[in-house]
């Protein structure tokens, strides 16, 4: 499989010939938060390192189209869906609730009942989830599990 980084700039090139605006801008600002990540680090990227970049910049769209949607603007918000859309297919595949509820449930199970917190199940919980599932997702999850 070729690096993310090589997948979105060949899709940027088609994209371009596509006269595709909305995605060569979108494409655009990922290559370019490669670029940043790389020259903060000082050093290559690796594959996790890519993955991270695309998924800060879905959950800083995702944010946005909250915002947006809070403040009733509706063509922002439907922008920023688009651009959250364009990226997400680069992305793993996401958890689905039920299993996420499931990992979430074994977590608690494997904790001591004195020692069941929020925090001690997102310990266990996030490094299995990292990347396969929205945060808020697994916060609301390990919440419900605990009540």
């Amino acid at each position: 499989m070729a690096a993310l980084k090589d997948r979105i700039a060949a899709d940027l090139v088609v994209a371009m010939k596509a006269r595709e605006q909305l995605r060569v801008d979108t494409l655009r600002s990922a290559l370019s938060g490669f670029t940043y990540k790389r020259t903060e680090a000082g050093a290559d990227l690796t594959e996790a390192d890519e993955l991270a970049v695309v998924q800060k910049q879905v959950k800083q769209r995702t944010d946005s189209f909250t915002e947006f949607t809070k403040a009733g603007r509706t063509d922002l918000a439907e922008k920023e869906a688009a651009e959250r859309a364009i990226l997400q297919v680069y992305l793993p595949a996401q958890k689905s609730a039920d299993e996420i509820r499931a990992i979430v449930q074994a977590a608690v199970d494997s904790l001591p009942a004195d020692g069941r917190n929020q925090g001690a199940v997102m310990k266990i919980v996030m490094p299995q989830l990292k990347g396969l599932a929205d945060g808020n997702l697994v916060r609301e999850a390990v919440t419900a599990a605990l009540q």
